[in-house]
């Protein structure tokens, strides 16, 4: 299917511009897995002041390169997709060119696997991991995104587990972090697929016409939103209960007071989940990652 360009005006340029290559990488996205690595260096109990070339660098390579890459991989292989849902995306818009948007993917997983490196071995792997599923997730012939069960939880492992899971082994003078800081980055990651899930709510019209199987075009958007609160309230209740068997009352009642405040944000969303995912994006999600930080300092404390 050949890639119609929309450019208006003069004829689009061979090389992007710094300006539309960012675009393309889609800052706005790097918050999540930033805040995951944060809460994976908190978790080990090292005193962050200390190793603070060690935290930037590790932000840097989750924020700006790892999910920069994702982001890259998922616009090229969607640009189809996105003409439909956002036409006025990089690539389907003609404002980056050719297949720079593949030339643009291609160097920043090589990028991201050299500042990894410079960790070492733990941090690598983890690295290499995410950035096999980010390329799984959009490049055919797995293409995991057409399966929204196993492209959220894709997703949701890269943005959440890998980056708390490296955050603590950064801060760890590169080992591989405790049962406990495991457990709840898998967690946190099982309860992210919901939050996924959500966000492919904006796509429903091209997903179904380009048979794409997000949860919301396969399961239509009441029940996809009921599966994404169930997938992000189940976890975390799972959180409480470690946080309680592991001596940190406090900390389980805080993540238990965030959680029912989600549950009365969520039967809003479920009045009207089409209309209103977005701005549970922007109310709920954010008392999900701050119990997420609550559990990481409970983890710190009891290191």
């Amino acid at each position: 299917m050949p890639l119609e360009r929309t450019v208006e005006g003069p004829a689009a340029v061979d090389v992007p511009s710094p300006a539309v290559v960012l675009e393309l990488l889609k800052p706005i996205t790097w918050f999540p897995p930033m805040w995951a690595f944060l809460c994976g260096a908190i978790s080990c109990g090292t005193p962050l002041a200390a190793h603070w070339a060690a935290l930037l660098a590790g932000v840097a390579l989750c924020g700006p390169l790892l999910c920069a890459t994702s982001q890259a991989v998922n616009d090229w292989f969607d640009r189809h997709v996105d003409a439909i849902n956002e036409p006025r995306r990089p690539i389907p818009s003609g404002r980056m060119p050719g297949r720079w948007g593949l030339y643009v993917a291609l160097g920043w997983s090589g990028l991201s696997l050299a500042w990894a490196a410079g960790f070492g071995a733990p941090v690598l792997a983890i690295a290499a991991l995410g950035l096999a599923l980010a390329w799984a997730y959009s490049a055919p012939p797995l293409r995991l995104k057409q399966n929204g069960w196993w492209g959220n939880l894709a997703c949701a492992c890269c943005y959440e587990g890998f980056a708390w899971i490296t955050g603590a082994a950064v801060l760890s003078a590169n080992a591989w972090p405790s049962a406990r800081t495991m457990a709840l980055a898998g967690l946190y990651s099982l309860g992210a697929h919901g939050i996924m899930t959500l966000n492919d709510f904006k796509s429903i019209d091209g997903d179904r016409r380009c048979g794409i199987g997000s949860l919301p075009a396969r399961l239509g958007a009441a029940r996809a939103a009921r599966v994404a609160c169930v997938a992000m309230a189940l976890p975390q209740a799972v959180v409480v209960l470690c946080l309680l068997a592991w001596g940190r009352p406090v900390h389980a009642v805080a993540v238990a007071l965030l959680l029912a405040a989600q549950g009365l944000l969520m039967r809003r969303l479920l009045a009207d989940p089409r209309g209103r995912a977005p701005w549970y994006n922007g109310t709920g999600i954010v008392l999900y990652v701050a119990g997420m930080m609550v559990s990481a300092f409970a983890l710190r404390i009891a290191a």
